[in-house]
Order: C-alpha cells, then structure tokens, then sequence
C-alpha cells in the first residue's frame, strides 16, 4: 500500500509528475509533484486540501507546500513540494517512491547533471 492524500482518508487517484533534486553530498533535496485535474480539485470533491500526505506500510511523510495552478480562472493542477533535509530522509523518501511507483506504474529515469 503506497498513496498519496490531499485530504486525510481520501486517495488521489491522478498519478502525478514528480521531479527531484538532490545536494552533491546527499544531505538534502526536494521532491516537485504536479498533478494534472487531480481528484482533489474536482467539482465532486467537498474537502479542504490540508497539505499532501504520502502513506505506505512505514506511516506518513507530508507537506503543507501545495499550491493549486489555474487556467483561465479554473483550477487545473496541484504542485506539491517535499522537502527532504537529511541522507536519512531521503532514504525513507525514495522507499515510499518505489513503492508508489510500482503499484502506480511509474518509471524512473536519473538525469545526468554536468
């Protein structure tokens, strides 16, 4: 069990975009996660978005950094962002996203840095 909530015991079910950064030396980062037409922005939806919550058999991670983008007037996406402030957090970050990203399908591909 890996998923990602908006509002406490309700599932996202849009699978988002999630970018990272890491430091040279490992000891931080930051995870971007953007979700097109997310669940939680829909017209059907009648909770708040509270932060993101990532749940899987270890327990929750979570951010109060969501931020919903609008086209012409609309909300259309969410982007949420992680912030990871230690080798130990993100350790335990990257075992929640290999969980999600195989029960979710997702593929993970290392960008080369320069």
């Amino acid at each position: 069990m890996a998923e990602i909530q908006f509002s406490r015991g309700i599932t996202e079910e849009v699978v988002p975009d999630v970018r990272m950064t890491r430091s040279k030396d490992g000891t931080n980062g930051t995870a971007t996660f953007y979700f097109e037409n997310p669940k939680a922005l829909s017209m059907e939806s009648t909770e708040d978005i509270t932060g993101m919550y990532l749940l899987d058999e270890e327990g929750e991670l979570v951010t109060r950094e969501v931020k919903a983008k609008f086209i012409n007037g609309q909300p259309a996406a969410l982007e949420a962002v992680y912030v990871i402030k230690s080798v130990d957090e993100w350790n335990r970050f990257m075992r929640f996203m290999e969980r999600y990203a195989e029960e979710h399908g997702l593929g993970f591909t290392k960008s080369q840095g320069s």
